[in-house]
């Protein structure tokens, strides 16, 4: 059975985007980058929300930006390699390959996913990874700490959810960004 896993980055005080939208704070350097394609290399199928698509679209075509660093090039072939599903009830088309869209977030469909996949399954999007864990969906919560304060902007984490984790994993960055994983306990 495959992990559903959310990896997030954000702020120290929880947000994935500042209250003007913004996230460039939250831009990985080399090293933290590396461990991220290190993290995304099991995942065979991507869950994005309508707005973290359009953000990761990127990738389709980073691999061909002149001058661009290896690390992320490396990024680009993970990414492509990966099926994506989009839920989004207002997008007409997908621009990406080996990219479908779902209307409506099905609890149980993820679940046959999870069942039948052979690799590991991502969730992106704040708004979309709440639903997956408001269902009890998501296994794995990956979460890079950027050392920075936004006071305010798009939560990371749903409010009115509870669960008991387990730490699986801690690494610091001489950045300041700590990445933390952890076992959502049932």
């Amino acid at each position: 059975m495959a992990k559903l896993i959310y990896s997030v980055i954000a702020s120290l005080d929880g947000y994935v985007e500042d209250q003007q939208g913004a996230f460039d704070w939250a831009a990985p350097d080399e090293a933290v980058h590396r461990f991220i394609n290190d993290l995304e290399r099991p995942v065979g199928t991507y869950l994005y929300g309508r707005r973290m698509y359009e953000t990761m679209i990127y990738w389709e075509t980073a691999h061909a930006v002149p001058d661009q660093p290896a690390v992320a090039e490396e990024f680009s072939g993970i990414w492509l390699r990966a099926e994506k599903v989009v839920y989004s009830r207002t997008l007409d088309a997908v621009s990406t390959a080996r990219t479908r869209i779902e209307r409506n977030f099905d609890p149980d469909s993820i679940r046959d996913l999870k069942a039948s996949a052979e690799r590991d399954i991502a969730v992106g999007g704040a708004d979309l990874a709440g639903q997956a864990l408001s269902s009890g969906l998501v296994d794995e919560l990956q979460v890079f700490m950027v050392p920075a304060l936004v006071g305010g902007g798009k939560r990371s984490l749903p409010e009115g959810i509870r669960f008991d984790l387990d730490l699986l994993e801690t690494m610091p960055f001489d950045s300041g960004v700590v990445f933390s994983k952890y076992r959502l306990k049932p």
